[in-house]
């Protein structure tokens, strides 16, 4: 079960309740489905109870307890706890595999996935003036219309309903990525920047995040072949997942989890924490990859026989999967996200979500492929069937907004 399918059992639940007369209130379009928060216990939690508490003009823990036995008993979920004041912490029935079912999605549907039928049988009527911020702005709302079932016109005159707030300059000189990105990427209420920022590959340019988080995806794919295998949906969790390598000084590195207490925002995407010891190097990721430029992400690894002596020591980590939420809700969220751009005619959305995969796609990537000795596992094909439909989505939406996703960068 995905979180987007998790989400859609959350609503048939409210939905029974009411049609049982136990809740009158109005079926919301969307139950927001997370990782439990402190206090919380499960796979995933949902505030649906504090949501509907008001309108149904009952207490959210009273909600929660009317919409926790119509959730028990949906397939796939094998428990549903109320915790604090009527969050409903679900968990997921041990056949259930979240992350194997929303890649095999993901693969199924390639760049479209995320297209809907949100605005099917609509006509969207796009009034834009001569400007060059609008002009790019209506293009991707006709795209995005388009991928929710409906069709966008664009007309140019005044009254205009679609007006961003203009660019200061021609963005033309960034060329004709980086100047899309630069119109597309601020809110239309924010003054975008016209300057070389755009062009910059550091991991302080989001354009280049993103890009490079695609083209480094490629990258792996392609050595995995070199290794001798292709990506395959199933469980990734495997007792080496997660793991850390250790050298003599008890240097941290290629621990998986993004968000594991780094001091530096680098070091966590880098994929390590602080530790004290001597300042020796650590080994970087073995296996064949292709050269490239400073960027977020480990550097380029080295062949076994490279590594430091003593040789590293692999220590499992346990819990993978709470290593993987980061990267799982983002994905999971996309199609979502690509309506709600749609309908709100706003191409920023998808930007700003294109940098949230990137960003959370980073640090699982040392995670991919085999390191040291290690064989490829059916664990490797699963991580590498995870990271290729990443690759996908920020391949489709990079499509959307008319920006070219680089196979090498």
């Amino acid at each position: 079960m995905t979180p987007v399918e998790l989400s859609r059992t959350v609503l048939r639940a409210v939905r029974r309740a009411v049609d049982d007369g136990e809740l009158s209130v109005t079926v919301p379009q969307r139950a927001v489905v997370g990782e439990p928060g402190p206090g919380g216990c499960g796979d995933y939690a949902t505030n649906i109870a504090l949501q509907l508490a008001r309108p149904a003009g009952q207490p959210p823990r009273r909600v929660a307890e009317i919409l926790r036995p119509r959730l028990a008993d949906a397939a796939g979920i094998q428990d549903v706890v109320v915790t604090g004041p009527g969050f409903l912490n679900i968990t997921l029935a041990a056949q259930a595999d979240p992350v194997s079912g929303l890649v095999r999605e993901i693969r199924d549907k390639g760049v479209r996935y995320g297209y809907g039928d949100a605005l099917a049988g609509q006509v969207v009527a796009l009034r834009v003036p001569y400007e060059v911020r609008a002009e790019v702005v209506a293009d991707v709302v006709v795209r995005l219309v388009g991928a929710q079932g409906g069709r966008a016109t664009i007309e140019h005159g005044e009254p205009a309903d679609l007006r961003p707030v203009p660019a200061p300059e021609d963005p033309a000189p960034l060329g004709p990525d980086a100047a899309r990105w630069a119109l597309l990427h601020p809110a239309p209420h924010d003054r975008p920047r016209i300057s070389a920022d755009h062009l910059v590959q550091r991991e302080s340019n989001p354009l280049f995040r993103v890009r490079y988080a695609h083209a480094r995806i490629r990258s792996l794919s392609r050595n995995a072949a070199r290794l001798g295998f292709t990506a395959e949906p199933g469980p990734v969790a495997a007792p080496h997942l997660g793991h850390h390598v250790t050298t003599t000084g008890a240097a941290r590195h290629g621990d998986c989890a993004p968000n594991a207490g780094a001091a530096h925002p680098d070091a966590a995407r880098l994929g390590f924490t602080a530790e004290p010891g001597p300042a020796e190097p650590g080994p970087s990721e073995p296996g064949p990859v292709e050269p490239g430029p400073t960027a977020p992400g480990p550097a380029a690894p080295t062949q076994p026989d490279a590594l430091p002596h003593p040789a590293p020591r692999l220590a499992p980590r346990p819990d993978a999967g709470t290593t993987l939420r980061p990267l799982l809700t983002p994905l999971a969220d996309h199609p979502r996200i690509l309506a709600a751009a749609a309908i709100h005619r706003a191409p920023d959305r998808v930007a700003r979500h294109l940098v949230t995969v990137a960003d959370a796609v980073l640090p699982f990537l040392p995670c991919v492929l085999p390191r040291g000795d290690e064989k490829p596992s059916a664990a490797h094909r699963a991580r590498l069937a995870l990271a290729e439909a990443a690759g996908t989505v920020l391949a489709g939406g990079l499509s959307l907004l008319g920006i070219d996703a680089p196979e090498h960068l």
